[in-house]
Parts: C-alpha cells; sequence; structure tokens
C-alpha cells in the first residue's frame, strides 16, 4: 500500500463526501416555516463538529444567529479556523462553537436546535435519550422546534461497504467508504465507519468510527412526547421516479419500507 507524500485533512474529505449544510438550512427553514408560519432566526446544532451547517445557518439570513455544541476540541477547534474565521466580520460575530455537552440546558433560547447525520445515535439507553430531550426542550424558545435527522431500514443494519468516487479542484479524486461493520438485532448497537482513498493511492482506514444505538422512530416520538413535547411530527424524504431520494423531506404518517431511508423525526413546544 503505498504512503502518502502529503498531509490528509480528514476533515476536509468528510465535508466533500458526507456534508450539505445548504440542504441542512434549507430543511430546517422548510420545517419551521410549516409548523410555526414564520421564519426561525436561531439555530443551536448539537454534535456540530466544525460547525459548518451554523455557519451556513447564519449566512442564510443577516438576522439569523447559531450556536454549535461537541465536546470534541479537536474538530471545533478545526471549524473555528477553517470556517468561523473566514467569515466577513458581520458574519462571523453572529455565530460561535461550544464545547459544551448537549445534555446541559442552555441559558440561551432557541427557536430551532437541530443534530443532524445521526449524531444522537450515541445515546445507547432511553433513560439517557430522555434527559437529552429534556435539557433540548429547556433549551427552546416558546415556539422552538426540534430536529432529529436518523436513518433506518435493512440496508443501514447489514454488514456492508458502499463506496462513492468524488472528485474536488483542492483535493483531486478520492473514494469514500462508508463501512457497517457489525450490528446486534437485541441491543441494536451497530459498529459503523468511514474510510478515504486519496488521489495518491492511498487508503486511510477508519478516520471516523461509530459506535450507535440505531433507534426507531416509534421510540424517539414516544421519548419526546414523554419528555413533554406537545406533538412529534415524521418528515420522510420524497421520491423520485427511479425511487431515489430527492432531498426534499415531507411531513408524513407513514413511510416506504425501502432498504435504507432517512427521515426527521421532529418535536415542537
Amino acid at each position: 500500500m503505498p504512503k502518502s507524500k502529503k498531509s490528509f485533512d480528514k476533515y476536509a474529505y468528510y465535508q466533500l463526501a458526507v456534508q450539505s449544510p445548504e440542504d441542512h438550512v434549507h430543511i430546517f427553514e422548510r420545517m419551521f416555516y410549516e409548523l410555526r408560519g414564520r421564519q426561525g432566526l436561531s439555530l443551536r446544532e448539537d454534535f456540530c463538529g466544525t460547525g459548518l451547517i451554523s455557519c451556513e445557518w447564519v449566512k442564510s439570513n443577516p438576522k439569523r444567529t447559531a450556536v454549535g455544541l461537541d465536546l470534541d476540541l479537536e474538530p471545533l477547534e478545526y471549524g473555528r479556523k477553517n470556517h468561523i474565521n473566514k467569515l466577513p466580520s458581520s458574519v462571523r460575530r453572529r455565530v460561535k462553537t461550544v464545547k459544551q455537552n448537549v445534555m446541559k440546558v442552555t441559558r440561551q433560547k432557541f427557536d430551532f436546535i437541530g443534530a443532524g447525520n445521526f449524531s444522537f445515535f450515541v445515546f445507547k439507553d432511553r433513560h439517557t435519550l430522555l434527559q437529552y430531550f429534556k435539557a433540548a426542550l429547556k433549551s427552546l424558545n416558546r415556539e422552538g422546534i426540534f430536529a432529529l435527522e436518523l436513518a433506518g431500514g435493512p440496508g443501514f443494519i447489514v454488514s456492508e461497504r458502499e463506496q462513492r468516487t468524488y472528485r474536488d479542484k483542492k483535493l483531486g479524486k478520492c473514494v469514500y467508504y462508508w463501512d457497517q461493520k457489525d450490528f446486534d438485532p437485541v441491543t441494536h448497537y451497530g459498529m459503523y465507519a468511514i474510510h478515504f482513498k486519496t488521489e495518491d493511492g492511498v487508503m486511510h482506514r477508519d478516520c471516523f468510527t461509530y459506535d450507535w444505538r440505531v433507534w426507531t422512530i416509534p421510540e424517539l416520538k414516544e421519548a419526546m412526547l414523554e419528555a413533554g413535547f406537545k406533538a412529534v411530527h415524521v418528515y420522510w424524504e420524497s421520491a423520485d421516479e427511479r425511487g431515489e431520494g430527492t432531498g426534499e423531506f415531507l411531513r408524513s404518517d407513514s413511510g416506504e419500507n425501502d432498504y435504507s431511508w432517512i427521515a426527521f423525526v421532529v418535536g415542537t413546544k
């Protein structure tokens, strides 16, 4: 296996292959407008990593503010250096990222709290999940909304590896691998990883690893209601003629039994 001749920026590759901050902001603002009839202005991005969604949120509207929370200093520092500090000063002052546990109620209250990319799957027992929901509820404004992005379906729990090829002006050609290593149907615990093969042929294994509990939609709805949310909605991804996801999420009381799917579970205060 060849050795890389240059430093490897795993966050840059992750952002290329996995993240779509513009799409998340679009989804969040559509949900808020549909449920509240107005624009949401303040965002708390839970498990924010490099804070890319928070940055996109404040760029989308001069009245918007964002706070990103995460416990890992490495991505937080990367995001401040590579994203927040490169924003114009008028935009930069409306966003910040903080090393803080999402289990803690924030003094600031928010219109919208969102946890993207299945990040809340780190909570492996119902008691902890319920405590997180209660803390989120107390951190929302009077008409606040709380949204969780999750994945499911048989295709999300089988042991397999998917790959996609990307090309970027700065990074060149790379292959992204999503590796579903293991899943226990009794506990619903799963092990997942992301690998990258860079243009120089070097394979970078286990750049990101995930030890998750794969929660189901009914479990999340029941826990949100128990935590005190007045109502819980499901936003299901629509499909095109070929059955492929369109990236648009519509409020629905049912979903297609697809091989794999992505949805949002949304609680309203």
